[in-house]
């Protein structure tokens, strides 16, 4: 079983470089090399120098659109298995091993992860409840997602269609494709992802709260009606 492991990055050269090295350990602890792609997404920092030093892939993209970067990586990727995660966040050194025990069964689709935040307040604490508990209730998971290459193709990757919830509508797809084939959407559990809390450190450790008070806003970024709320939380946060 071979691994593609996809990463968007826009100007994300303070972070990437950790992330490498943690999917290199996870590479380790499977015993065996995996494919590693960068899109480098409208980079004007190192990022992509940072990536093809490593010894990934890289493809450049200037798409202001998630779910076509992640697609974009995906259509190069030549392994059976598709990973997609973000450059700011730390694989767990289990997550390959464990991805490959359970499609190994063939009663999996695939799945999420269970993310942890890299620090802990009140606030961020709360959002991460709220958000557990909306996962729960939908029984989609997120973080970082994993699948095989003919399943990924199967529904058609991420739906460009998508400015926001991307991730949702992939976990929500990949969820039914695996049930009308038999097999069930999971979440890793014991080998979680390390999250950044940049936009925590940004915009506040409550902010996610504020939300509702900015619908108005969201629902323009969901109909591409209006981008500004998106590209500001989003596509422009490293600019």
């Amino acid at each position: 079983m071979g691994f593609s492991i996809v990463i968007p990055a826009h100007n994300e050269a303070a972070y990437l470089p950790r992330g490498l090295r943690a999917i290199t350990e996870a590479s380790d602890q499977l015993g065996r090399g995996v494919e590693v792609i960068v899109v480098a997404n409208r980079c004007t920092d190192a990022t992509a120098d940072l990536a093809a030093a490593s010894g990934a892939t890289v493809i450049e993209d200037e798409s202001r659109n998630l779910a076509a970067v992640r697609n974009v990586g995906a259509a190069v990727a030549r392994r059976d298995v598709v990973v997609t995660i973000d450059a700011d966040s730390i694989m767990s050194p289990r997550t390959l091993v464990e991805i490959e025990q359970l499609l190994g069964t063939r009663r999996y689709v695939g799945g999420g992860t269970k993310v942890v935040p890299e620090r802990r307040s009140a606030g961020i604490v709360a959002t991460y409840a709220a958000v557990g508990v909306l996962m729960f209730i939908t029984r989609l998971g997120g973080g970082m997602f994993w699948c095989g290459h003919d399943d990924f193709d199967a529904i058609g990757g991420f739906s460009e269609s998508r400015l926001l919830a991307e991730d949702l509508d992939f976990a929500r797809r990949l969820r039914a494709h695996g049930k009308e084939t038999g097999r069930h959407f999971t979440t890793l559990r014991t080998a979680p992802m390390v999250a950044s809390c940049r936009k925590f450190d940004r915009f506040g450790d409550w902010h996610m709260f504020a939300f509702p008070l900015q619908s108005r806003q969201i629902l323009a970024a969901h109909k591409g009606t209006d981008t500004r709320w998106v590209d500001r939380y989003f596509f422009d946060f490293n600019e």
